[in-house]
This record gives C-alpha cells, sequence and structure tokens, in this order.
C-alpha cells in the first residue's frame, strides 16, 4: 500500500508497505507528545488498509487506555476496530499471531515493550501465512534505550516524533507535523522526511513549505533540461 506521497512512496524499496508483513514502529523519544504521534501514525495506516467495507483492524494491548476520538480523527474508527486486551506483553503477542493467522482482519497492531527476534520471527511468517499486515507498536521500557535497539525480522522500522506546525498567514493552530524516520526497510535504505499528520482517512501530507520546495526544485530541473 502507498503513502499516496511520492517522496516517501520513492524512498521505499516496494512503493508502499508490504501487505503480507511485519512493520515496527516506535515514538521518537520517551515523550507523551511522540508516543501520540507514533500511535496516531499507525492507526491511520490501518484505518487505510481497513477502508473497504466490513474491513476490520485488530489492536493488542495490555492496558485499555487508547483515546478512541484520537483513533477516530486518523480514521480509525469504533465500527472498524476490534480491542483485545492482554494480561501481558506474551499474551499480546500470541493473539496478533493468532488474528495473523486467521487471515479474516484487515490489518493487525500490538503494543508491547518487548519483543524478541523469535517473537517478531513468528509475527512476519503469520503475517506472510495470513496475508495481513502486522503492526508492532513498540513502547519505551528506559528512556536510554531505544526500543528499535532490540533485535528483530520486521521488513520496516519507523520511528516517528512530533515537530512544529508549519506557520499559519492568520490566527489559529496548524495541522499538526511529525517527523517520520525510516530506520530500516529490507532491500532500501533508510530515510527521514517531515509530514503532516493523519487526516479523517488516515492520509499523510507534505507540509506547503515541502510541496512549494519540490515544485520549485522540478521547475529547476525542467529550465536546465
Amino acid at each position: 500500500m502507498p503513502f499516496g506521497i511520492e517522496t516517501l512512496d520513492d524512498r521505499l524499496a516496494g512503493g508502499g508497505l508490504d501487505g503480507a508483513a511485519l512493520h515496527e514502529v516506535s515514538a521518537g523519544s520517551p515523550t507523551l507528545g511522540d508516543d501520540a504521534a507514533a500511535t496516531l501514525f499507525v492507526a491511520g495506516i490501518a484505518a487505510r488498509f481497513a477502508e473497504q467495507p466490513g474491513g476490520t483492524a485488530v489492536w493488542a494491548l495490555t492496558r485499555l487506555d487508547l483515546y478512541a476520538p484520537g483513533l477516530e480523527q486518523a480514521g480509525l474508527g469504533p465500527d472498524r476496530l476490534l480491542y483485545a486486551e492482554a494480561r501481558d506483553d506474551v499474551m499480546a503477542l500470541a493473539l496478533a499471531e493468532d488474528a495473523l493467522r486467521d487471515g479474516s482482519f484487515a490489518a493487525v497492531i500490538a503494543e508491547v515493550k518487548v519483543a524478541d527476534q523469535t517473537a517478531t520471527r513468528r509475527l512476519q511468517l503469520a503475517a506472510c501465512d495470513g496475508a495481513t499486515p502486522m503492526f508492532l507498536l513498540r513502547r519505551w521500557r528506559k528512556t536510554a534505550r531505544d526500543p528499535l535497539d532490540q533485535l528483530s525480522t520486521a521488513m520496516t522500522r519507523w520511528r516517528i516524533g512530533c515537530v512544529p506546525s508549519v506557520r499559519l498567514p492568520h490566527a489559529g493552530v496548524g495541522r499538526a507535523c511529525w517527523s517520520v524516520e525510516l530506520a530500516r526497510q529490507r532491500g532500501g535504505n533508510p530515510f527521514s522526511l517531515i509530514v503532516e499528520a493523519c487526516d479523517d482517512t488516515g492520509r499523510l501530507a507534505l507540509p506547503a513549505a515541502a510541496s512549494d520546495r519540490a515544485i520549485a526544485a522540478d521547475r529547476a530541473a525542467n529550465q536546465a533540461a
């Protein structure tokens, strides 16, 4: 599934996210803002995979503390989401694996603090067998240790953080902006971009300033040619 942003999709090895693979996401720092950004980034992607009529995403978690109105603003409304509450990370991973192998869900999400390489290998195989995208939202355990330092077999590994919004020409609050870093991908290089947060359909966008720079660069290249 492409993001619909040429600057981003062109840098992904497959031109988009593999819909039968494991993808990992973590907050850029152990702050509430970055944690919310990472959660909404995952919610927006899951919403797009579940946008077909009847599409449902499963979210396995150990604490039922997701803010439903926030998820809905990212496109993942209550009619598209099934919560699976687990007693610990081990059970959350097991629930996610079962949902993947079932093969009837549009996307599966699990948020955990610990998942070793064996666990991620099982999720990758289950995602492939069930032809279902799997998103592992890795939470911070210690402020000094990046969650993505743990070994993994994920197809892509993302780090999401908050950055200042683009200044508006009038008084008001602009659309939230995120720093989106692809720390690792199979068959491709890492990269980072600044994007505008998900809209109510789960889609990201380039900030206006970035779009203007891209247009100007294209015009300059055409003139040079």
